[in-house]
């Protein structure tokens, strides 16, 4: 096992997680598969493979030896469990991600994006939830400071609510836009700190101090991230506030082009350039447009008051 078990897995054992599950190894030794024999017999892979896949998934901490059997370790729970998002991390959705940038040629040539899992949604709430606290709070720091009277903030496109969380621990109002099929998945998840409201934006009263796109813009399209930068607009109320925090194409190289191929790879999303994105806010109604990096992070925050 790795001494430290709170790292992440590097490219390579991130690779050998995506070939486990690819060639049904993991299934296997998440269900009833406690040796590299048994591992063989339910998958196409030979059993010497299987032999050393199953001790280097042992090395990095995802199976344990267990008298003459290997189990799963709590660090394999996301792969197997997915009922509580809390308890997913971000493993399982780096290996959606993986998925589809080993079909990015393909994708390329033909401007169709795989199939996604049928668990693709759920490991993607369990990767936003897992998002580093040190940037929530730096995104909501930057939001808080430019509209340090507000008590209210509605989170768009949300996804597990995280951001929506911090502001409620700031004393705002906090209101998470999302579908009814994450707050499902979300449960209660955040208790009474945060309203879900899992319609669409426009059955909402506006009147909202903040509105908040938090990592929302670089998952859409431009003409996507456009409307929702204008439906944003219409839920604040007086002089209120929407705030952008995301990676945009002025920021630091390595967090653009990451958002530029994965979005390349999704068929759709992607780094918007701050320019474009200061037209949407005044397209929008917005005045005083500004954008400025977000201190500790790879993101910036694009802000813009109501006229």
């Amino acid at each position: 096992m790795p001494s430290d078990e709170r790292r992440g897995p590097d490219v390579h054992e991130l690779f050998l997680l995506w070939a486990a599950r690819r060639t049904g190894i993991l299934e296997a030794l998440l269900s009833t598969a406690g040796t590299p024999a048994e591992v063989a017999a339910a998958t196409d892979v030979a059993e010497p493979s299987a032999e050393r896949v199953v001790r280097a998934l042992a090395r990095i901490g995802f199976l344990e030896r267990v008298g003459d059997e290997y189990e799963p370790t709590n660090r394999a729970l996301g792969l197997l469990a997915k009922r509580d998002v809390r308890s997913i991390g971000s493993i399982p959705h780096d290996l959606d991600r993986l998925d589809e940038l080993v079909e990015l040629p393909e994708t390329l040539e033909t401007d169709v994006a795989p199939e996604r899992r049928g668990d693709w949604e759920a490991n993607a709430l369990g990767a936003h939830y897992a998002t580093d606290e040190a940037t929530v709070r730096a995104c909501v720091t930057a939001a808080v400071r430019t509209a340090p009277d507000a008590g209210s903030v509605v989170d768009l496109s949300g996804g597990s609510g995280v951001y929506a969380r911090e502001f409620a621990a700031r004393g705002l109002d906090a209101t998470l836009v999302t579908s009814s099929t994450t707050a499902d998945r979300l449960g209660r998840v955040h208790g009474d700190r945060v309203r879900i409201h899992p319609d669409v934006p426009a059955t909402l009263d506006p009147g909202f101090d903040v509105a908040f796109l938090g990592d929302a813009l670089s998952a859409m399209d431009p003409a996507e991230a456009r409307a929702t930068c204008s439906v944003a607009a219409d839920l604040l109320g007086g002089d209120g506030a929407v705030v952008a925090a995301d990676v945009f194409t002025d920021g630091d190289r390595g967090a653009p082009v990451t958002a530029e191929v994965r979005g390349l790879a999704a068929g759709h999303g992607g780094a918007h350039a701050p320019d474009a994105v200061r037209d949407w806010f005044t397209d929008a109604g917005l005045a005083d447009v500004r954008v400025s990096a977000i201190p500790g992070t790879e993101r910036s925050a694009v802000v813009g008051v109501r006229e």
